[in-house]
């Protein structure tokens, strides 16, 4: 591929991100002035879900670019969001509940896991209209190089069985967990929204699932991302972490996108209960 046409199909991508808010984050970060609390409304995780770890991708050999989080499914193998591991060449990840002030952060090292990514061949950006059409089978993969040791994690998300997420009933009660960033900081600087930012803490919301009947129902679930009796929800950083049956490690789906910038309303999560992502997933080795 020439130059300009490369440059072209990294622009398109951007663009599509944008539009889709997608809830993985850069690895850097605007300071400026000012702090507005984030909406997700969650706790520390105290040890409730060892087996969610953060990603940190990079998009060149050497050069950590964004990061996201995601599920060990085995020693080896890592469930995260197709849109961190699309355009990545390595990955990285961490499964402390702690992250922030690790002098290794973004880096490999001692305290990390690397590994190889891989993106769901069915990944597509832009393949639909209407906010739920943005994004199709958002699903990606690290196969870790090294084992982690059951002394570090000893349990493990569970994959569902197909179809369930169509046999439970709305506003079931769901967790989320996660590494996103949990306030946003307005004033000065070049973007008077606001940057999102936060420790590298592994956090832990309670949520419910909406209803089922919307188009694309099929691939996505949605959440609610409004602070009110009780519930959480997902902000940037938190893409590939899971949605799990309440009190259980049975993964719904992973955290893909929200609808607007500040975080608040629908927020969309790729479903893994559809037979063929679990039959793709299934395909790595343990």
């Amino acid at each position: 591929m020439d130059e300009k046409g490369g440059k072209k199909l990294k622009t398109e991508r951007m663009i599509h991100l944008g539009i889709l808010v997608f809830v993985c984050t850069t690895i850097t970060t605007l300071v400026s002035s000012g702090t507005v609390y984030a909406i997700t409304n969650g706790e520390p995780d105290a040890g409730r879900h060892p087996y969610v770890g953060l990603i940190v991708f990079d998009d060149a050999p050497g050069h950590p670019a964004w990061r996201c989080t995601g599920i060990l499914l085995s020693p080896t193998v890592v469930l995260t969001a197709g849109h961190g591991t699309y355009g990545a060449v390595a990955a990285r990840v961490w499964f402390d509940e702690v992250v922030q002030g690790n002098p290794e952060y973004p880096y490999s090292g001692i305290t990390s896991y690397d590994g190889i990514p891989y993106t769901n061949p069915d990944f597509c950006i832009g393949c639909g209209n209407g906010i739920p059409g943005f994004d199709y089978r958002d699903v990606g993969i690290v196969v870790l190089t090294e084992p982690v040791p059951i002394s570090v994690v000893s349990e493990y998300g569970q994959l569902p069985k197909a179809g369930l997420v169509d046999a439970l009933a709305v506003m079931a009660d769901v967790d989320l967990v996660g590494y996103g960033v949990q306030y946003q900081v307005r004033g000065g600087g070049i973007r008077p929204r606001g940057t999102w930012q936060g420790p590298r803490v592994r956090m832990y919301a309670p949520a419910k699932l909406l209803s089922g009947n919307f188009a694309w129902s099929s691939e996505f679930i949605r959440c609610t991302a409004n602070p009110g009796q009780g519930k959480g929800g997902t902000a940037f950083g938190d893409s590939g972490g899971p949605v799990l049956l309440h009190g259980t490690r049975t993964i719904l789906a992973v955290n893909s996108y929200v609808t607007e910038a500040n975080c608040a309303g629908v927020t969309y999560h790729s479903r893994i209960d559809i037979p063929e992502v679990l039959e793709w997933i299934n395909g790595f080795p343990d």
